[in-house]
This record gives C-alpha cells, sequence and structure tokens, in this order.
C-alpha cells in the first residue's frame, strides 16, 4: 500500500454570465460539483477558486484601451494559468460567447490553456435553439 499523499487537483472555474439572478453561474458551479465528485469517486481532492468576468468588466475593458491589467485581472489570470484544470460557463446569444468570456480569453492569448483539460459549458437560454459549438470554438 502506497503512503503517498496526493495533492489537490486545482479547478479554476470561469463564469462569463452577465445577467441576475445569474443562471450562468448556476451551471458553472453544477458542472463543478460534478467534476469534484468524479475526482473524489478516484480519489483526488479538488481545490477550486471561482473567476465571475462580470466582476472584470471594466479591467477588461481598462486593457484594451490601456494596456494594462489591473491587479483583480491579473489574479484572475494568474488563477486560470496555474490551475491544473478549467472549467468555462458561458452564456451564448445570437451563436456567440460573451463579450467578456471573448475580451478575457482574447487578453490570455494564444498557447497559455494548451496542454490544459478544459471543460466548456454553454448556456443558450434556449430549449429550441442549441448553439452551434463548432462555430463558437472557431469563433473564440
Amino acid at each position: 500500500m502506497s503512503t503517498a499523499v496526493w495533492s489537490p487537483v486545482s479547478l479554476a472555474v470561469v463564469s462569463a454570465g452577465i445577467g441576475h439572478p445569474r443562471p450562468t453561474r448556476r451551471l458553472a458551479d453544477w458542472v463543478a460539483e460534478a467534476v469534484c465528485r468524479s475526482l473524489a469517486a478516484g480519489g483526488a481532492r479538488a481545490e477550486v477558486e471561482v473567476v465571475e468576468l462580470h466582476r472584470l468588466a471594466a479591467d477588461l475593458h481598462a486593457h484594451a484601451v490601456q494596456g494594462r491589467a489591473g491587479r483583480d485581472l491579473r489574479e484572475a489570470f494568474a488563477a486560470v494559468v496555474a490551475a491544473d484544470g478549467l472549467v468555462v460557463a458561458t452564456p451564448v446569444l445570437a451563436g456567440s460567447p460573451s463579450e467578456v468570456f471573448e475580451s478575457f480569453f482574447a487578453v490570455l492569448g494564444d498557447g497559455v490553456l494548451s496542454g490544459m483539460p478544459v471543460l466548456l459549458a454553454l448556456n443558450s437560454h434556449s430549449q429550441w435553439r442549441p448553439p452551434d459549438l463548432a462555430q463558437l470554438i472557431a469563433g473564440a
């Protein structure tokens, strides 16, 4: 029997919802809980850090205009980059993710998440017309 101590798996949960009562945040929490249960079933423990992008909208705008990231935005980037896995939930309106989703991941940059497991959860607000996932991914 091994006496090795497993270090916890760090999971960043990014919620890109912008409305009230925050159905996208509920979706992100639900998916994160399912991931944590799955990890626990395999004997691993998860440490979860939630990043709510609606709180960073002003920082993202300032970064786009001035090219400087404020402390909160830098901390959000650090949480995502340092994570072992990522859960991202975004509303999809008219076939596109939320603007804060697009802005955050555009600023984060290409290749930063390379090799990281990412679970993308979409909230289309419509039971009749789900978003085209291939188009969404290609545009992001």
